[in-house]
């Protein structure tokens, strides 16, 4: 299908990780995929991120991963990339996901440290490599060690940007001071973007130079970080301090149960899926629905 966008500018706005909408039998909802994905490009949005943390796809099947990446290139018909997460333990696996990317028409792979056993930034180097070498796709960095407990450091970072197919890095870690090194990267090689993860540091990084966000959050209120990232490309800080604040006050959805059943339950609110997490996580319940409910009404984002 012809491709209505450049990598110049898809990864110089905001590319949400996409939630993975479920069925309650835990396949993928293909509809609610589609719902998603009109939502999030009608709020501006320029890319679209599959099989992230909100996207479960450390936790979905083989089978399950494919039909989530073939939904989301299907619904986007090329009017904004397809990232797809091989955020796997090894790096085996993270090949053998990387090809059924392809295989399902992704536009790049998303890659970020094995995990499980400890490792160093000479391993981390070569699993990102490994990858490089097997699939022709593009890959987009994630550095979250939250979940994978390494930090790919803006030292290995600055080695695999080297690689003109390495197009830059989604940082997650909520480090400001680790994510200024990264900008630094920039410095020797312009075209390589970094972007901003942890939503409580989305003005302060856009403002410092940051080339655009992956929030969460942008599955629900896609026009808010649309918004910001246009008012800190003019310079607007005041506009940038005050759709800051809107951002902190939307983050209190998650103090409702666990942060991706709560988050499922918000794009549930809003008419996007029904807010089944993968197993063995539990939906949220009747109070927390209501509190997260009563959340997206303050900012006019449900009744």
């Amino acid at each position: 299908m012809p491709k209505e966008w450049t990598w110049g500018t898809a990864l110089k706005g905001v590319i949400p990780p996409l939630i993975s909408p479920l069925t309650s039998a835990g396949d993928p909802d293909e509809a609610a995929m589609a719902s998603l994905v009109e939502h999030v490009l009608a709020g501006g949005c320029s890319g679209l991120f599959v099989l992230g943390g909100c996207g479960e796809g450390a936790w979905l099947t083989e089978g399950r991963r494919a039909k989530v990446v073939r939904a989301a290139v299907r619904a986007s018909a090329g009017r904004a990339p397809v990232l797809v997460g091989v955020m796997l333990p090894a790096t085996g696996q993270a090949i053998e996901a990387a090809r059924q990317a392809v295989d399902e028409g992704a536009d790049a792979a998303v890659v970020g440290s094995p995990y499980y056993y400890d490792v160093d930034g000479a391993t981390q180097q070569r699993h990102v490599e490994a990858v490089l070498d097997a699939v022709s796709l593009p890959v987009l960095l994630y550095n979250i060690p939250q979940a994978t407990h390494h930090t790919l450091s803006p030292a290995t970072v600055r080695l695999l940007a080297r690689h003109q197919r390495v197009l830059g890095i989604k940082d997650s870690a909520g480090d400001f001071e680790a994510f200024l090194r990264l900008l630094d990267i920039k410095k020797k090689r312009p075209a390589f973007s970094v972007l901003q993860g942890y939503e409580h540091l989305s003005a302060a990084s856009l403002l410092q130079g940051g080339d655009g966000l992956v929030p969460g959050l942008a599955n629900v209120a896609p026009a808010l970080f649309v918004a910001l990232r246009r008012a800190a490309e003019n310079g607007d800080a005041p506009a940038c301090a005050r759709l800051q604040t809107e951002i902190e006050d939307l983050t209190g959805l998650h103090k409702h149960g666990h942060w991706l059943p709560a988050l499922k339950a918000a794009c549930a609110a809003v008419g996007i899926g029904n807010g089944m997490p993968a197993a063995p996580l539990a939906p949220a319940d009747s109070d927390q629905r209501r509190s997260i409910k009563a959340i997206l009404g303050e900012h006019r984002l449900f009744g």
